[in-house]
């Protein structure tokens, strides 16, 4: 269980690291034309910059904090934060109508839930 949940933690490490850094670093017009971005519209940059940056410390907090041993409870709570996030994007793209990105984000909110409760129940850092 221990190999599956760092899998886990470290496919959703991988992808939100990019997708918080790609949501750092371009600014929202060029976000607002790729078609799977466009719920940028729905925000100020600072929000979307907010977004970006909560992802890629939850990414970190995914791996770091255990693979060094410091303070390991860190891991399942950026995997709680995540499904908060995941949370609230199902809402947003619900609002706009877009179904097809619930679908990903219900994947990912039960990836991170998979972590959260592996590693605050059966499996938690030694």
């Amino acid at each position: 269980m221990t190999v599956v949940l760092w899998i886990a933690a470290g496919l959703l490490a991988l992808l939100f690291l990019a997708a918080g850094g790609i949501k750092v670093i371009t600014p929202r017009e060029k976000l607002g034309a790729s078609p799977n971005m466009t719920w940028t519209e729905d925000f100020p940059p600072g929000v979307i910059k907010l977004i970006g940056a909560l992802e890629v410390l939850a990414a970190i907090g995914l791996i770091l904090p255990g693979l060094l041993g410091i303070a390991p409870v860190l891991v399942p709570l950026a995997a709680v934060g995540l499904m908060l996030m995941m949370i609230g994007a199902m809402i947003t793209h619900g609002r706009r109508g877009e179904r097809q990105p619930i679908v990903m984000n219900l994947v990912l909110f039960v990836l991170a839930g998979l972590v959260a409760v592996g590693r605050f129940g059966p499996v938690p850092f030694s």
